[in-house]
């Protein structure tokens, strides 16, 4: 008899003191039910100001199937969802939030993909309970990063997803500290399958991240997946040209054949002229400024995160 095959999931939390036991009920009822496996849950703890330390280690007591990360500080979402992977030890490693807004009763379902072969099972959303704005900022940036990134990310797909075991260390081999896990997840290929869910609001405790820092990680996405903005720019530039030769010469034709005599709107054509390539100007260095910032960043070598104990 075969030895059974190990799963990992990995659950990075921040400030999670209300979910870390509720999560690890709820994940530990459901994988009970899937015969032929044993499982390792992952508990990363991102340098959480409440009592998430605590309760990861009332867990890690409880069951030996627990283990406990605790990074130095707070590195971001990327990095501790990072450290999860690092340490897994499974065949097959399952990302699960911390907030618990992801059903569970899915897991068993990816498990059921990757037996039929698929490297990856992805869950796609479907529906996401949450707040106007929240949703309509995550709807216009699955849409906005399908479109212009140099990868076929679907659209409305989060983190919640099983991948094997090849396209795992495929991830953890990659270089970049510039990362995105659901970017790097579609860049890596693999056979990959697709479970639609819906996505419940949470109900314990309250989100760490505003929409600024949403903001932030979108930009990460952005700058770390496309060449696009760089392109506009440049094609930008392009049209900008063709038009202002149009407009003087246009503007030179009608001074010369039709009236000479109004020179009172040159100032203000000059100044409206000037405001807007200066503005294109600025735009242009800003794009190139955040590609620099991700050169520097990548060139720098610094670890994603430094872990301060093992449990």
């Amino acid at each position: 008899m075969g030895r059974k095959k190990l799963i990992s999931i990995g659950i990075p939390c921040y400030n999670e003191e209300l979910n870390v036991i509720p999560a690890y009920e709820a994940l530990s009822s459901v994988v009970k039910d899937i015969p032929g496996y044993v499982f390792e849950f992952i508990y990363v703890d991102n340098g959480s100001e409440d009592n998430t330390r605590e309760m990861i280690r009332s867990v890690v007591k409880k069951d030996k199937r627990v283990r406990g990360i605790f990074l130095s500080r707070n590195f971001g979402p990327e990095s501790s969802g990072e450290a999860t992977m690092d340490f897994a030890r499974g065949d097959a490693f399952i990302y699960y939030e911390s907030d618990m807004q992801d059903p569970v009763d899915i897991i068993p379902k990816f498990i059921k993909k990757w037996e039929e072969g698929y490297d990856v099972v992805v869950g796609i959303r479907t529906k996401i309970e949450d707040n106007i704005v929240m949703t309509m900022f995550r709807k216009s940036f699955y849409r906005v990063f399908k479109a212009i990134s140099n990868i076929d990310v679907p659209v409305n797909a989060g983190s919640f997803s099983l991948v094997g075991k090849r396209p795992l260390d495929a991830m953890r081999a990659l270089p970049e500290r510039y990362r995105f896990y659901r970017g790097l997840r579609a860049w890596v290929g693999f056979k990959r399958a697709y479970i639609t869910y819906a996505r419940k609001r949470r109900a314990r405790g309250k989100s760490s991240y505003n929409l600024l820092e949403y903001f932030h990680h979108a930009e990460r996405s952005f700058f770390g997946f496309s060449y696009m903005p760089l392109d506009f720019i440049v094609y930008l530039g392009i049209l900008l040209v063709f038009l202002a030769v149009i407009i003087f010469s246009l503007y030179l034709i009608y001074y010369f054949f039709y009236d000479h005599t109004h020179n009172a709107s040159i100032p203000i054509i000059i100044v409206g002229i000037t405001l807007f390539f200066g503005g294109v100007q600025l735009l242009a260095l800003s794009f190139v400024g955040k590609y620099v910032q991700v050169i520097v960043e990548e060139t720098k070598g610094r670890p994603s995160y430094i872990v301060e104990e093992k449990i």
